[in-house]
């Protein structure tokens, strides 16, 4: 039966009943309140910045355009606006290729070494794609597009940084092993193609457009990056 102090009840049976179960102590509330207001405070955070970032421009965005950007970029970048989406509309394919030096003193030419395509099977089926793969080549190419013009010319004091991040890339993944021997040049080429319309749209694709690079002399830093396999 139940008493008036507090103490434990026993059944009909006499046995023990269990006693309600206390109440969490003063800190655990507190350790529990700071933890929920932490993770409010995050989430608004992080909701605000994506929501300035993909918004048009206003007074706030462009007054902390900075830290915006560096919040941002590159874990949780965008493709599009928030009132009018504008994702990537292009397939690129970039491929890149050498000349070795064998030891026998001959020069040869390397196959060519499909960059996107490597990217593609790394990302194909898996769930959680590196942010390198996704990227960086991806960027690297339209790095070096908005420096150059169509015949290669450099176009301000970043274009000599954007050849070296393409020339690296290409460095770092190019496949040697059927051609041993020292590197000594590289090339890249691309093949870029419309992304077809849906059926009710009356959009045109256009032809695919390729655009071939010259050959860049490998420098000696360019052989510490790390080879990609």
């Amino acid at each position: 039966m139940d008493t008036d102090d507090g103490r434990e009840r026993k059944d009909g049976a006499g046995e023990r009943a269990p006693a309600a179960p206390a109440g969490l102590s003063r800190p655990a509330r507190c350790a529990i309140a700071l933890g929920a207001l932490t993770v409010a405070v995050v989430t608004v955070v992080h909701l605000g910045m994506m929501f300035l970032h993909v918004a048009p421009p206003n007074t706030v965005s462009k007054q902390h355009s900075s830290t915006i950007a560096d919040y941002v970029l590159p874990e949780f970048e965008q493709n599009w606006k928030f009132f009018a989406p504008n994702p990537l509309q292009q397939n690129i394919h970039v491929q890149a290729r050498a000349q070795v030096r064998a030891p026998d003193g001959e020069v040869r030419v390397t196959p060519w070494t499909d960059l996107s395509a490597q990217d593609g099977a790394a990302i194909l089926h898996n769930p959680l794609p590196s942010h390198a793969r996704q990227n960086q080549l991806r960027r690297a190419w339209d790095f070096y597009l908005a420096w150059h013009d169509d015949q290669g010319r450099p176009l301000g004091k970043r274009s000599p940084l954007a050849e070296e991040y393409l020339r690296r890339i290409a460095v770092s993944r190019i496949d040697l092993d059927r051609e041993p021997g020292d590197l000594e040049r590289v090339q890249l080429r691309s093949l870029t193609s419309n992304v077809a319309p849906p059926p009710w749209s009356k959009g045109q694709t256009g032809d695919p457009v390729r655009r071939e690079l010259a050959w860049w002399r490998v420098e000696s830093d360019d052989l510490k990056v790390v080879r990609v396999r």
